[in-house]
């Protein structure tokens, strides 16, 4: 992988707490943990021993994470910030809180990197 470009934000995930009870054993079958943390740029999320976030989960965390790169508000859709929002994975047990942190790199569309 040779990654050429500079994303515009940095996005910290973090296990927040569960829905059913205080462990995951029996209902999520990525283990996670309160306080499990991933990071990210573009590529999907890793946490500090490198194992990535659940496929289920990212396809929530997706579209959110494109409304920030392209200039949206998080509030706007129920998040408690700008770039924050919290969001519960789509089996029903675990609430990650999602956090954009801007990095103040040029938008590669916006700066014409691609041309």
């Amino acid at each position: 992988m040779k990654k050429w470009y500079a994303e515009e934000y940095e996005w910290e995930i973090e296990v927040i707490g569960f829905l059913h009870g205080d462990h995951t054993e029996h209902y999520c079958r990525n283990g996670e943990e309160v306080g499990d943390k991933y990071t990210c740029t573009y590529g999907c999320p890793v946490n500090q021993d490198g194992q990535g976030i659940c496929s289920k989960c990212m396809m929530v965390m997706f579209p959110i994470m494109e409304a920030v790169r392209s200039g949206g508000d998080l509030e706007n859709i129920g998040g408690d910030g700008k770039y924050s929002k919290s969001i519960v994975c789509p089996d029903g047990c675990v609430l990650f809180k999602l956090t954009a942190k801007p990095t103040e790199n040029p938008n590669c569309f916006r700066a014409k990197l691609f041309e």
